[in-house]
């Protein structure tokens, strides 16, 4: 039996991350998108209220939500601003391969103080000439005694330099490729440990993008996730779980193209009566609605399966490349029906088409998207 119906708790998340973005994200959007700045203070009321770092199991001090709560939220948030989202999320991302990879006494060690105080996570596996070719990372770590020692430079990491844990993702042997990768928690003040902040972004410019960099950066062996050689596969898993909160998030930017939109054409006339009238509005709306509406279902369905515990890395990709790319275009439509107006900033929906373009390329390329869903359909 098929059952859509929301519980009542996910209903309460759902209108509390609803309230969460009427009242702290769209009033500031705008500002800190010009500023290109992460405002902090929704970080601190995103803890406060239970809507950060959700994902931290229970017995870690967590909340212990499901990938499908996750979404609920994500969908929320997303609808007020792409980037003030991802640095939620990107903090999920980072705090997935220690759930992945990690023995509990490690998602205790590392996440334990993520649900004292507000503090992110991040995830750090592109680098400079490495983004889709994720086993090529030039980032070695060099076991001496019972340390690691990390050099290296990692590229476009969300959250970079200000999280306080960050999973590193490096090679023992640059020849080694899969079998020679290590996943490694740094924590935010180890010596040799830099970042600089990506300026000059096209959208999502109210979340922190940085350029890592790793010299001589030393931490104890204990904290490697998992076995050497296992980084890849922890990277790879955690992708597969964690491209579906970008599905959700680009569900939520096409609802607001949607009711951005909606409103516009009821209020703005042409020729005597208002553009809503129009069937060629009429039929740009209906192309937002359905894209929102099987976008989501698509997201739900992955969402599902890794609450189950069943294979997901099919639907998951297909949810990421749909979503994200439905989401695109009904940017750009409802920036169509606002004309002139929805060129410049009065107006929430250039931001929107800017912020929702960076859905197509990170968390993996809806090219490599397209190449995990024909691997499996050719497996």
């Amino acid at each position: 039996m098929i059952d859509f119906t929301l519980t009542d708790e996910q209903k309460q998340l759902q209108q509390l991350a609803r309230d969460f973005t009427r009242k702290e994200i769209i009033p500031i959007a705008a500002e800190y998108d010009q500023k290109e700045e992460l405002p902090w203070q929704v970080v601190e009321k995103a803890f406060e209220v239970g809507l950060l770092n959700i994902a931290i199991p229970e017995h870690a001090g967590g909340l212990g939500l499901g990938m499908l709560d996750e979404c609920i939220i994500g969908e929320e948030l997303a609808y007020g601003c792409m980037g003030i989202y991802t640095v939620l999320m990107a903090s999920e991302l980072g705090i997935t391969p220690i759930l992945v990879g990690g023995t509990e006494e490690q998602q205790k060690r590392f996440l334990g103080p993520l649900t004292e105080k507000p503090a992110l996570a991040a995830f750090a596996l592109s680098e400079p000439n490495n983004g889709s070719d994720a086993a090529a990372m030039h980032t070695t770590a060099v076991l001496d005694g019972d340390e690691w020692v990390i050099n290296g430079t990692k590229m476009w990491i969300s959250n970079g330099g200000i999280a306080e844990v960050t999973v590193v993702f490096a090679t023992t042997d640059r020849q080694g490729g899969h079998r020679a990768t290590v996943a490694i928690v740094v924590p935010k003040d180890a010596p040799g440990f830099s970042y600089n902040k990506i300026k000059h972004k096209m959208g999502q410019r109210a979340s922190l993008t940085s350029e890592l960099v790793f010299e001589n950066v030393r931490v104890p062996r204990e904290n490697q996730l998992g076995g050497l050689g296992d980084g890849f596969k922890i990277a790879m898993k955690t992708l597969d779980k964690t491209r579906i909160p970008v599905a959700a998030g680009s569900v939520g930017v096409a609802r607001r193209a949607l009711e951005e939109s909606l409103k516009y054409a009821k209020q703005r006339e042409a020729f005597g009566k208002p553009i809503s009238d129009f069937q060629a509005i009429q039929f740009k709306l209906a192309n937002m609605a359905m894209g929102v509406e099987t976008g989501r279902l698509m997201t739900w369905k992955a969402a599902w399966l890794v609450d189950q515990g069943l294979p997901h890395g099919f639907e998951s990709a297909i949810a990421k490349a749909y979503c994200s790319e439905m989401a695109f275009d009904a940017a750009n439509e409802a920036i169509q029906v606002h004309g002139g107006y929805g060129y410049v900033a009065e107006y929430p929906v250039e931001k929107l088409l800017r912020d929702v373009k960076l859905n197509q390329i990170y968390e993996g390329t809806n090219e490599i998207q397209r190449v995990v869903i024909s691997r499996n359909l050719l497996r």
